[in-house]
């Protein structure tokens, strides 16, 4: 490809704060819940590479199209692959599309149509524009990509934080999970956390059903604790796991679920989980991943009677997007009392609005 450089490229990180910084030099943008992107153009020849510097173009062949029509002949673009249906983005829908099949991914990519949404540019024509500062390489973007048509979109940026702190509450509910800032004097400094991403973070109770092995420590240590929440049937939902402990913590766990492990086959709620019962979003503790197909996602159960408090970020239809974070036990609840109900629910905020900038 004749560009100032070659892919593949290290995307820029962020670090994580608890709060959106204050100041007049921060441009904030809502944070994309999708696949990290960065888009290689050279007249025809279109590339598509992954934060972990893979190829995405086969997972995603209706985006070749709209990229040639509504992006810069030769340049180098950063942002988010997303999937919006229903007023909300849909990452499981995302998930599907690591498949090694052409038809299937042929077919989802007709069902369910991705986006590409262009948050910096790093390159245009034979212009390297990674050490300009972030508020020209802004102004550039807007030049280029204020135009664009669906399903191309140049992300709403702001320098109002309040308008960005309305964006962190009010976006949750389409499927974005918090707000990026980013010092207006920022240049682009591939592999290395210079932004600043804030996250929503609360706390739930869920039911302890099962634990998954850590690493290769069968029968010495826990890897993860597999959480549930009930549903308003009463049936005991995978809601995802925690997994944040040290080595000798991991080893004491086992010893404290060890007696919870006696007869837990029995009338346990996930022994006959049938795999035409799962819907988007719940996917049965055993299932492959779909990242790593040699990935041991086997599982333990144990008798659901103990109950975790976990602090997670965002929800992804009925399960935890990311993997929570243990905070303590909880001796004085109930698994039973371990339902949905405890959730906020945002409402969601119509994704074309979001893509509009208002």
């Amino acid at each position: 490809m004749k560009l100032p450089f070659q892919p593949p490229v290290a995307p820029m990180l962020a670090k994580l704060m608890n709060t959106i910084p204050e100041g007049s030099s921060f441009i904030f943008e809502p944070k994309w819940d999708g696949f990290r992107a960065m888009v290689f153009r050279d007249g025809d020849n279109v590339q598509i590479q992954s934060r972990d510097l893979k190829p995405l173009q086969r997972y995603f062949p209706e985006l070749a199209a709209p990229l040639r029509s509504e992006i810069p002949e030769r340049c180098v673009l950063d942002g988010e692959i997303v999937i919006a249906q229903n007023g909300a983005l849909q990452f499981e829908a995302l998930l599907q599309r690591i498949h090694p099949a052409e038809s299937r991914i042929k077919m989802l990519s007709q069902q369910w149509p991705a986006s590409f949404v262009a948050w910096d540019i790093l390159a245009l024509g034979d212009e390297d524009l990674r050490d300009k500062p972030q508020k020209e390489r802004r102004a550039k973007l807007e030049s280029v990509l204020g135009k664009a048509k669906a399903p191309i979109y140049m992300t709403p940026a702001t320098r109002d934080r309040e308008l960005a702190t309305d964006w962190f509450n009010r976006f949750e509910g389409a499927g974005l999970d918090g707000v990026v800032a980013k010092d207006e004097n920022l240049v682009y400094s591939p592999g290395k956390r210079t932004m600043i991403k804030i996250k929503h973070e609360r706390t739930i109770d869920c039911a302890v059903a099962g634990f998954r092995w850590y690493k290769d420590k069968k029968d010495i240590a826990v890897g993860s604790l597999l959480l549930g929440l009930y549903d308003k049937d009463g049936h005991l939902q995978h809601i995802g796991v925690t997994s944040s402990f040290a080595l000798e913590r991991r080893k004491e766990l086992l010893k404290e679920l060890e007696p919870l492990r006696e007869n837990a086959k029995e009338d346990h709620p996930w022994a006959s989980w049938a795999a035409e019962q799962r819907e988007a979003g719940d996917r049965k503790p055993g299932m492959k991943s779909r990242w790593n197909s040699k990935k041991d996602l086997s599982w333990e159960p144990l008798r659901v009677e103990k109950v975790c408090e976990v602090s997670f970020d965002h929800m992804q239809g009925r399960r935890f997007r990311h993997t929570s974070h243990f905070k303590r036990w909880r001796p004085d609840k109930q698994p039973k009392d371990c339902t949905y109900e405890q959730l906020d629910v945002t409402p969601p905020y119509e994704v074309a609005k979001i893509f509009g900038g208002t």
